[in-house]
């Protein structure tokens, strides 16, 4: 095992030991040898059941059975969750099939960021996760369910569902996929439509025209963004099946898979000599093995905020420092849009997270002892590929090397030395850089500031000429008590294109990017957020910002004293914002924080 990699761990154990003991020990007081549903009363039972058929019900009232909650995310808006609609028929039958009940125990909301990027509603993205935590939760509630099914795959969603399922740690659970949707045009073709769109050089139409044929099925949107990063995260924790990340939707090896995680979960239950709830499955081992994954493969700035969260549902404390200790012994395995041309198809094809997960071990930089939802225990068995031989489901040994050495790397020639994602710090505060897509001769900027406290003005002022020059964008009072901490992936054309003409030019936010941000350098997620008067918020135009995120220092090139001096200013915005977050959860924001560690603290992480 990597010595990094052992002092990160026994870092987090330590740290956490007095949360994860309560944490267990609430779990362990209500795991019960008989089902749950034993200790309703009679009245409470006759609700849970009335819908079920006579066999059903006789099963669930009299047979030592296991029934098993199913958690969806389903809608037919999201391309990434309509493949759900299908999945309660097929599991009911699967489960009845390994002798088991299972009931549909709930609908979580799954909103969009693609949709509501740059709009209204993206105030309410972030603020998601802990409805569909809370969601969960109560579709757990009932005292029926002896394990759980999850099926969610996008942004916000996955993690709100990991934190639910942690509050009901006692029950087993396993995490379903719905599978990327087939390969469209190619990213680098539909960032090009948009870097010309944001010029002006072309219209609504072809833009739209582009956008088709980019998000054009039903299936998880292809580059590797949050959604994706999700996937590869929960696999890399061992709570799916093995190699079942990024099987495409409605194909025959989809389905039985799907099948296969309904009856895989009965195995684990209580009632069984296999017990496995999922409060010792995501222990601290599970929760580094996710930020490795996340460092080696490039992945969302996102997940900086939602592993903390997730952590701390299972009693674990983990902060920035973890993540930024262990990039510097991870090293960047993937190439993966934004972070280079391919998709997650491209990135399956070449070996997908078999591949990724047995290079990790082989090189003693993953957790391999971790208890998993596999047949067996451990991580060895996900270097292992699903297939179907005469219809039957079975899993064989994966590549043994690249299939594409342009896609997936090997830790001895890897894509770089370090992981993808790095801490800022320096007078501005601290903050994430996600610099796995950034070249590197852009990896390091020197420029004017110009403020902004909205998006859209900056948007703005690029159409009116404002930005043809080296400069720093800062983007303030974009925090989660400022207004929900809205993905900011707008401006990422706007940058893009200057860029592209040969300026220097950076983004400083304390708001956050979308996990498609790409080639242009920033420091984002910054602490304190502006609306608490963090440093950020006394910048002024044409202060000189130095960003180097190579080694992590974000500073204003200002006589310190003269900086510490100034009055921190008050949100301008002009108009643009909407306030539709602050209206709808301004209980949930008064409560949204951050702490030093850089970790944004809703509900379930205080």
């Amino acid at each position: 095992m990597h010595p990094v990699l052992e002092k990160v761990t026994a870092d987090v154990v330590e740290r956490s030991r007095e949360s994860r003991a309560a944490y267990l020990a609430r779990i362990d007081a209500a795991i019960a040898n008989d089902p749950q549903r034993t200790n309703l009363p009679c009245a409470n039972l006759a609700h849970g059941f009335a819908v079920c058929s006579a066999a059903e019900k006789d099963a669930l009232s009299h047979a030592v059975k296991p029934n098993v909650g199913i958690i969806s995310a389903y809608n037919d808006m999201l391309s990434a969750h309509e493949p759900y609609q299908h999945y309660p028929e097929l599991i009911k039958q699967a489960v009845r099939e390994a002798g088991g009940v299972a009931q549909f125990a709930g609908g979580v909301p799954a909103m969009c960021d693609g949709v509501t990027q740059g709009m209204p509603g993206m105030e309410l993205s972030l603020f998601s996760r802990d409805v569909i935590a809370l969601s969960t939760a109560i579709g757990l509630s009932h005292n029926m369910f002896d394990a759980a099914l999850y099926l969610g795959v996008c942004d916000k969603i996955v993690p709100g569902l990991l934190i639910g399922a942690l509050s009901f740690g006692h029950l087993p659970a396993v995490f379903v996929p719905a599978g990327p949707m087939t390969t469209g045009i190619s990213n680098k073709e539909k960032s090009r439509t948009r870097q010309k769109f944001a010029e002006g050089k072309v219209g609504e139409k072809e833009l739209l025209e582009s956008e088709s044929k980019a998000y054009h099925s039903p299936g998880t949107c292809t580059f590797y963004g949050t959604a994706n990063s999700n996937q590869m995260m929960v696999e890399i924790m061992g709570l799916h099946l093995p190699g079942s990340s990024f099987v495409n939707p409605y194909t025959p090896l989809r389905d039985e898979l799907t099948k296969a995680a309904a009856k895989q979960v009965l195995k684990f239950t209580a009632l069984g000599d296999d017990f496995r709830p999922i409060a010792h499955v995501v222990n601290e081992k599970a929760i580094i093995n996710a930020i490795i994954g996340l460092l080696a493969t490039g992945g969302s700035t996102n997940h900086t905020i939602h592993l903390i969260a997730i952590a701390r549902a299972a009693g674990i404390i983990i902060n920035w420092d973890d993540f930024d200790n262990l990039s510097k012994a991870i090293p960047l395995l993937t190439k993966i849009y934004p972070n280079g041309p391919a998709d997650v198809n491209q990135f399956q094809a070449a070996g997908g997270m078999g591949l990724l997960i047995q290079e990790l071990l082989e090189h003693g930089l993953l957790h391999g002892d971790i208890l998993t939802i596999g047949d067996q225990r451990g991580m060895a068995q996900y270097s292992q590929v699903p297939t179907l031989n005469d219809g039957k489901l079975s899993w064989e040994a994966g590549p043994a090397v690249s299939l594409d050495p342009d896609v997936i790397s090997s830790v001895a020639q890897p894509f770089a030395a370090c992981g993808g994602l790095h801490v800022m710090h320096g007078n501005l505060g601290r903050g994430v850089s996600k610099i796995s897509a950034v070249a590197e001769k852009h990896q390091v900027v020197t420029a004017p500031a110009m403020v902004f406290d909205d998006q859209l003005d900056v948007v703005a002022a690029f159409k009116r000429g404002e930005l043809e020059k080296d400069v720093i964008v800062v983007l303030r009072f974009q925090g989660p008590k400022a207004n929900g901490m809205p993905e900011l992936h707008k401006l990422t054309p706007v940058l893009g294109v200057l860029q592209d003409r040969g300026f220097h030019v950076a983004l400083v936010t304390d708001g956050r990017m979308s996990g498609a941000s790409g080639k242009v350098p920033s420091a984002i997620h910054m602490w304190p957020e502006c609306i608490d008067g963090g440093p950020l918020a006394k910048v002024r135009d044409g202060d000189i910002i130095a960003l180097n995120t190579q080694t992590g220092e974000v500073n204003v090139q200002v006589d310190q004293a003269e900086f510490d001096a100034r009055v921190p200013t008050a949100n301008s915005a002009t108009g643009h914002h909407f306030g539709m977050g602050r209206e709808l959860f301004g209980a949930m924001r008064a409560n949204a924080s951050t702490s030093e560690t850089g970790a944004t603290n809703l509900f379930f992480v205080d």
